[in-house]
């Protein structure tokens, strides 16, 4: 088993973890955890103004953050995920002021479900996760545990070792009545 007790425990006392995904190692937090979204952006040094990917165990935990997929939209994303793409969906009116330090100000979530069995069990079991790559901001990302471990030291909690990740990144992307709508090429191609 990739994800300890440590990292579940970790997860759920809104510490910093560093883990692999389907595409590179990320700095997580759980998303339900506003002071540890914070602090991610403060040890990241990432722009406040830009939302990060969350990361979510099934399709069915975008209910949780006010998605409401088509039919059509549905269908066309059931058909790439799980995998590589992060799917950016605006967030609906009611929903806005309780997400706000997710969304940062954009009023646009972004979403993925990870090709990987262990750590959708892990987000099974946590809950979504915010998941930027494991980088300082504008720095190249991490592919290994020592390539995180250089840019956070011991600010991050737990360190979980899943071996040299070799992936570009997610392709971020947005579905609106099925077509897509490409905002950054990555790992996938739509």
């Amino acid at each position: 088993m990739l994800f300890s007790d440590a990292t579940i425990r970790s997860l759920r006392e809104g510490k910093l973890t560093v883990i692999p995904t389907d595409t590179l190692y990320g700095i997580v937090c759980s998303a339900r955890d506003k002071e540890a979204v914070e602090k991610l952006y403060r040890i990241r040094g990432r722009d406040t103004t830009k939302p990060c990917i969350i990361l979510l165990a099934d399709i069915s935990g975008l209910r949780e953050f006010g998605i409401v997929l088509s039919k059509t939209d549905e269908k066309v994303l059931n058909e790439h995920w799980p995998g590589k793409v992060s799917v950016v969906f605006d967030c609906a009116f009611e929903y806005a002021e309780a997400w706000a330090y997710l969304h940062r100000g954009t009023k646009t979530l972004a979403f993925r479900v990870p090709d990987d069995e262990e750590l959708q069990s892990l987000l099974r079991s946590i809950g979504p996760l915010l998941a930027p790559s494991a980088n300082m901001e504008g720095q190249s990302p991490a592919h290994t545990v020592a390539d995180a471990k250089a840019f956070f030291g011991d600010q991050i909690t737990v360190y979980v070792d899943g071996g040299y990740r070799d992936s570009l990144p997610s392709t971020v992307a947005r579905l609106r009545n099925g077509v897509w709508e490409v905002l950054r090429e990555g790992a996938t191609e739509l």
